[in-house]
């Protein structure tokens, strides 16, 4: 099966990187599929979407992000997101906290939290 080099970075740290067989991610034009040979493009992320990787060895990966940018070259996709988190590191209690904020900010992760927890439970 074909593969490609791809990274996941949030401002904060660096979530992932490896060899994919696809990346998904929400954009402000919908969502977007990329496999190895994909035309080179830059697209913006959603605000409060999610991103799915495919590693060549291992589970999939679902995180949810906030803002940034999917860049993708003849032998990298790259995922720029101001603010991610992996599904698996959701705190319950955290989330509803967040939802329940007055912060604009904290409510649309706690969107795109739900979100990644409900991708990665399918």
């Amino acid at each position: 099966m074909a593969e490609i080099t791809a990274e996941l970075v949030a401002v904060e740290r660096l979530l992932w990187t490896g060899k994919a067989t696809m990346v998904t991610a929400e954009t402000t034009e919908g969502e977007i599929g990329v496999l190895p040979g994909h035309e080179p493009m830059v697209g913006q992320l959603a605000e409060n979407g999610v991103v799915t990787i495919h590693p060549v060895d291992g589970d999939r990966k679902v995180a949810a992000v906030q803002g940034g940018f999917l860049s993708v070259t003849q032998d990298k996709i790259t995922v720029l997101a101001e603010w991610a988190q992996w599904s698996d590191e959701v705190d319950d209690k955290a989330l509803e906290a967040d939802a329940e904020s007055g912060s604009d900010q904290d409510k649309s992760r706690a969107d795109a939290a739900r979100r990644a927890v409900r991708r990665s439970e399918r």
